[in-house]
């Protein structure tokens, strides 16, 4: 799990766990909030947190520097996002996608990343985003650093969506993103998964500087594809009885 040097410490003068009625006071304790539960959701998608691990809640209120009212508001934030699951006697759990779950975030990305591929604009200033992130997935593919590699995706497709210049659609994506890496860590090789996809990384973001979005979304769409059944086939050796 993610430790203090993991994150900046989140607290701010006047948050002490307890309300006063003041709506200044309020509103901060609300942002606390909402900063804590980011900061956790980025540990998902950057795989420092994996399905079924154990969130300490004196741990990560340590590591992040925040009370425990603080910390049990960005749970709950979390486990309406189906990212974290509160089990009696066991505490909060990073959660393990069901397939179903698995299926739907294929079905949100084609609709999402598709349509944004399509109207997008060969020099719009998302497309920096995405090349930073194909240029730093190459690095961690040289380096055999796989979890790199699955963080720079992550990275890649943020900047597909953000040339839809949507902070609703940003703000989806960044909840879509973490249950996607979740499910990516249903997979015991990650460079079967990751290697395959940095040069179709680098082949979308070629596309759509040449303006042929039509080709990018076509590309996009097949790329998901393989994706899907790729995780959907971990999941499914992941959840099949042993033989006896």
């Amino acid at each position: 799990m993610a430790t203090t040097a993991d994150a900046e410490p989140l607290r701010q003068a006047g948050e002490d766990g307890h309300e006063d009625g003041d709506a200044a006071t309020e509103g901060r304790a609300g942002d606390l909030v909402e900063r804590t539960a980011a900061t956790i959701r980025s540990w998902i998608i950057t795989g420092t947190t994996r399905p079924g691990e154990r969130l300490s809640e004196k741990s990560v209120a340590e590591a992040l520097d925040v009370s425990r009212n603080t910390l049990r508001e960005a749970f709950r934030v979390l486990t309406h996002e189906n990212l974290l699951v509160r089990r009696p006697h066991a505490g909060v759990m990073v959660a393990v996608p069901t397939l179903a779950s698995i299926l739907d975030i294929y079905r949100v990305r084609r609709m999402v990343e598709g349509q944004a591929l399509r109207g997008a604009l060969p020099g719009h200033p998302a497309t920096d985003i995405m090349r930073d992130a194909v240029a730093t997935a190459e690095r961690a593919r040289d380096a055999q650093d796989w979890r790199a590699a699955g963080t720079a995706n992550m990275e890649f497709h943020r900047g597909i969506v953000a040339l839809c210049d949507s902070e609703h659609l940003d703000r989806l994506y960044a909840t879509v993103s973490a249950e996607l890496r979740l499910a990516f860590g249903l997979l015991a090789n990650p460079e079967y998964l990751h290697a395959p996809y940095v040069a179709r990384n680098a082949r979308i973001l070629e596309l759509t500087l040449g303006g042929d979005s039509a080709a990018a979304a076509a590309e996009l769409d097949d790329y998901l594809v393989q994706s899907e059944r790729t995780v959907a086939a971990a999941y499914s050796r992941r959840t099949a009885p042993e033989a006896t």
